[in-house]
């Protein structure tokens, strides 16, 4: 089966710091993948690239076997992407707002039309669709924002930190609907800070630290490679991230 995403000796530096370094990993179809790591990291301009807003420096993006540099619209089709921050038009309803993003995706008027009840419904903003959305609370604007990024059914879904701001309710229907979403076929990528919902949803994690892969597996695979069986995803995390003087010595770290 052909990965839904794979990454190989991917690379962009940024002045003098290298940012993703050599980057080399594979996310498989119908999968919740986290991709972890410290602030700075990489996580953010990696997922920037898969979603064709930065353009790497060196090294390969595929795309369920789409080469995102040579045919980036095809590639584009097949992924959605949402930014921790929603972005939206504040001056339209969730309803315009999502027929606007539908139309740009090309999806017919009479299905789109569907989906985003469809949509609005699921996340509890039906009885909102005729408000604007400069009113909305945070959790409001992600949950449309994450509607739009829905709205042309992609095979692969990036989140950079969905649940930043949102409170245990609608953190809880974000991660609802996101299993949902791999239960019916779909992968997902999500980055996160907050380490419990990881190790709660995810089927995989890989952590990076400096741009580079460090390790990858289930959390039992994590858990054997620190020799710490039964840890929590905190602990074998800031194992796996602890301070590395030659890295702390490398200008390019």
């Amino acid at each position: 089966m052909t990965d839904a995403l794979s990454l190989t000796g991917l690379t962009k530096t940024f002045g003098a710091k290298r940012a993703v370094d050599n980057l080399t990993l594979n996310v498989r179809q119908g999968e919740l993948y986290g991709l972890l790591g410290p602030n700075g990291a990489g996580k953010t301009t990696t997922l920037r690239m898969v979603a064709g807003l930065l353009k790497p420096d060196a090294g390969r993006i595929e795309v369920f076997g789409t080469d995102a540099l040579a045919e980036p619209s095809a590639a584009k089709r097949l992924i959605a992407w949402a930014p921790d921050e929603p972005m939206l038009y504040d001056r339209l309803n969730p309803l315009e707002y999502l027929e606007f993003v539908a139309g740009l995706w090309g999806v017919p008027a009479k299905a789109a039309q569907a989906k985003a009840e469809e949509l609005l419904r699921w996340l509890g903003l039906w009885d909102n669709r005729g408000e604007r959305c400069e009113g909305f609370s945070r959790g409001m604007k992600q949950k449309t924002a994450l509607a739009g990024a829905l709205i042309h059914d992609p095979s692969l879904l990036i989140l950079d930190e969905p649940l930043t701001g949102l409170d245990a309710a609608v953190a809880r229907q974000v991660k609802d609907l996101l299993q949902e979403r791999v239960k019916g076929g779909a992968t997902v990528i999500l980055t996160t800070h907050i380490l419990e919902v990881a190790e709660r949803i995810a089927d995989r994690i890989g952590i990076i630290q400096h741009g580079r892969l460090v390790a990858e597996g289930t959390l039992d695979e994590l858990r054997a490679r620190t020799g710490e069986a039964g840890a929590t995803l905190e602990d074998v995390f800031l194992e796996l991230t602890a301070p590395d003087e030659s890295h702390a010595a490398s200008p390019a770290a």
